[in-house]
């Protein structure tokens, strides 16, 4: 059998947008994922379906499995014909004992590629606002281990020259040995008043940083229990993080918002979410499908011309009634003459794309406005068309058909329970990790509930506050038990991130 691959990536420090591409590429196509502690959990989110997720943790307190299981691990896997991913935090090279595990597999005759990752080493001081050079401070930075003892008499590092021979010293996971280390430095000439930056979970939202000098550094971290994992920060660039900080001014620094929407619309919401300085994980608690029979919209699609109006309440509704109407082979310039309505802007946006403008759109975007408006444009014994989805609510086919008007509703899609990645999020929820969770449709909040288990939601929700995007959301999620803590005054995703913002923004 022909021998796979290892592949040596680094995740990064955390944040999960500072992951490469080139990572990202290679993690969707493995067969096996290999991960460390430090690596975020959400990367994995990022692997194939049915692709074999193995812990390798590596903490200071102890090993999952130790560096030469670890090795004879993807040896053994790649000379099976599998792609592994050895996925480890920061950069495999810097302190990941990649090298050692390149080693192995060169000796196994094991072909192997190394994609780099950011270390952490420069990121957490970054996202801290200290910069690791600067023209007017140092051109000089060394990256040392934090985890030898600097007492032991057969130390590898020469303390003498760590002390002058850089501008800038950055320790990592060296928080264990803070008070030696500190020690060592002035022992050797490195002045007391050198500035010091402790940052802890660098780009994370438990992101903490703390200040001192090298006299009382130490003392400080022990009074505020500043523990692993760190990366320590000597020298005047360390000053500079007052002046530089700039993920603490954003309203949403340190906060971890669950994002439950539909994978491939979850983006934007994340991404806005993301610009505000809030770590996002996305955990799709529906995904949209075809509906179970095309039978019902292809018998209205293929009598288009008889319908006066074309009402959609989603941009879902938009893309599948328009993705079936091409793959009949149908022309959009069989809609001319049938006036087009859409629940709101995204709505209008989307049916812009297939250069259609809309004649009708409420102010408020709700069933019940949309039937409102309607009530006064559309004469009794028209006839109307409302493509939506199979668990649509009832009230606005309803309330047309009580002014007089004939409405059709068709399924053009079906909203059905996802839930990749319950385990990670009900842990994240056990720990408090999750500070915000969103509910974009009455869909999200039921499937969500389904998933996470109605007798597990008062323990697990303690502590995360909850966002709808409106007041049917609200409703269902109040129905359900859920106490509401911030509903957008406008039924949109801006609208709910304003209302995250008004209510859980610094």
């Amino acid at each position: 059998m022909k021998a796979g691959t290892v592949y040596l990536v680094g995740a990064g420090p955390g944040d999960p947008g500072l992951f490469t591409i080139k990572g990202r590429e290679v993690l969707e196509k493995a067969d096996v994922v290999v991960y460390d502690r430090l690596v975020n959990p959400a990367l994995l989110s990022l692997a194939r379906p049915g692709a074999e997720i193995i812990y390798a943790g590596k903490s200071p307190d102890g090993h999952t499995l130790s560096q030469e299981e670890i090795n004879s691990l993807l040896a053994e896997r790649a000379k099976r014909g599998q792609a592994v991913v050895r996925l480890k935090g920061g950069d495999p090279f810097v302190f990941g004992r990649g090298g050692e595990e390149a080693e192995a597999l060169a000796e196994s005759g094991v072909p192997f590629e190394v994609v780099p990752g950011v270390t952490s080493a420069i990121a957490a001081p970054a996202y801290a606002g200290i910069p690791v050079t600067h023209r007017d401070y140092t051109s000089t930075v060394a990256i040392i281990t934090g985890n030898e003892d600097p007492a032991k008499e057969s130390s590898r590092l020469a303390w003498e020259k760590i002390a002058a021979g850089a501008g800038t010293l950055v320790f990592l996971m060296g928080m264990a040995n803070l008070a030696a280390i500190t020690s060592r430095l002035l022992e050797h000439g490195r002045a007391p008043g050198t500035p010091v930056a402790l940052i802890r979970w660098g780009t994370w939202a438990e992101q903490q940083v703390l200040t001192g000098t090298l006299a009382d550094i130490a003392e400080r971290a022990a009074g505020a229990g500043f523990a692993n994992p760190a990366v320590i920060v000597v020298g005047e660039v360390a000053a500079l993080r007052e002046r530089l900080k700039w993920l603490e001014n954003k309203p949403l620094a340190g906060r971890r918002v669950l994002v439950t929407r539909a994978a491939e619309q979850a983006g934007s919401l994340s991404g806005a979410l993301r610009s505000l300085g809030a770590e996002t994980l996305e955990f799709p608690a529906i995904k949209i499908t075809p509906p179970d029979d095309y039978g019902p919209l292809d018998r209205a699609i293929d009598q288009i011309t008889l319908y006066d109006w074309l009402i959609f309440t989603s941009v879902n509704g938009v893309k599948f009634f328009f993705r079936r109407l091409l793959q009949k082979e149908r022309d959009i310039r069989e809609l001319k003459g049938i006036k087009i309505g859409a629940i709101g802007p995204a709505t209008r946006r989307a049916l812009r794309d297939y250069g259609l403008r809309v004649d009708f759109m409420p102010e408020e975007y709700r069933a019940e406005a949309v039937a409102a408006g309607l009530k006064e444009k559309i004469h009794p014994g028209r006839r109307v068309l409302l493509p939506r989805a199979d668990i649509a609510r009832p009230f606005l086919k309803e309330a047309l058909a009580e002014a007089g008007v004939a409405v059709e509703e068709t399924a053009a899609y079906r909203t059905v329970m996802d839930g990749r990645g319950r385990d990670l999020v009900k842990e994240y929820l056990r720990r408090g990790r999750i500070h915000i969770i969103t509910f974009t449709s009455s869909s999200t909040v039921r499937y969500f509930v389904d998933l996470i288990g109605r007798e597990d939601l008062p323990r697990l929700l303690t502590g995360a506050g909850i966002a709808c995007i409106g007041p049917v959301t609200a409703q269902t999620a109040e129905e359900f038990g859920l106490q509401v803590d911030a509903v957008a005054g406008e039924y949109t995703i801006e609208g709910l991130v304003k209302a995250i913002v008004a209510k859980f923004g610094r």
